[in-house]
């Protein structure tokens, strides 16, 4: 393989400015998506039947510090003949992006936010800084690596640990993900493969209410209730007893 000396001018024109090319890109994609981003509009009932389902919950994990009246009663409100969990919730409806105008929208801002900007500043690097050789990966790869790491480079004599300056645009776009989070936070929309995996994703459907009231009535309904406070006095004075006896032996042993 060729051994090769890089010129330390392909450090400052070639392999700094495509990190910042691609930090400055995702940092403008990130203030971009958030200007374009429509809050969803959540229906009362929706809103309404997830609280219920939270306070059903609430009470099956927290049942038994209680009294036993108390959890029956409220038990009974959401499971009895009339109750919370058993009133019938109409199935969800799929989604369909064709049919739905807002969907369709955010689909359009998606492209326009993400896959253009990709596309276009992509083909200006490789047109621009097409035949460079960048860096140089500080372990030996196997010549499986070239096709990945030497797009636009295509010598067969050099070693598969060196990368093209379109590869390593490559590498910064889905490897910079560190940085935004130190600069834009956790959840940051400059995340490109968070991007590429929301627009491969299928369109998510509205929960299924009236499965999810179904689980939760028959996890209550099989819910044994056993008051922890039951003989709470008893156990405190057993304790504050035990106590003040080992501290009185304590003092006469002294």
């Amino acid at each position: 393989m060729t051994e090769l000396l890089l010129d330390p001018n392909i450090r400052l024109y070639v392999f700094i400015p495509i990190v910042l090319i691609c930090l400055f890109v995702g940092l403008i994609r990130h203030y971009v998506t958030v200007l374009l981003h429509n809050d969803k509009k959540t229906e009362i009932s929706q809103v309404s039947d997830t609280h219920m389902l939270r306070r059903a919950r609430m009470l099956r994990e927290n049942a038994d510090i209680i009294p036993r009246d108390s959890f029956m009663m409220r038990r009974h409100y959401f499971n009895g003949s009339n109750g919370v969990l058993k009133a019938e919730k109409p199935s969800p409806a799929a989604a369909n992006p064709m049919t739905d105008p807002s969907m369709m929208m955010d689909m359009m801002k998606g492209n326009l936010t993400n896959m253009i900007p990709m596309v276009v500043i992509g083909g200006w690097i490789n047109w621009t800084f097409s035949g460079f050789v960048t860096t140089k990966v500080p372990f030996a790869l196997t010549l499986r690596f070239k096709d990945m790491l030497q797009r636009g480079v295509e010598l067969t004599t050099l070693d598969a640990s060196w990368v093209s300056s379109a590869s390593w645009y490559f590498i910064n776009v889905f490897g910079l993900r560190s940085i935004y989070t130190l600069f834009l936070g956790e959840g940051n929309e400059a995340d490109q493969s968070k991007m590429m995996q929301q627009m491969t994703a299928a369109p998510g459907n509205p929960p299924d209410m009236k499965r999810a009231f179904r689980e939760e009535w028959e996890a209550l309904e099989v819910r044994n209730h056993r008051w922890k406070l039951a003989n709470i006095t008893d156990n405190i004075l057993y304790r504050s007893t035990n106590i003040d006896s080992t501290y009185q032996l304590t003092n006469k042993s002294m």
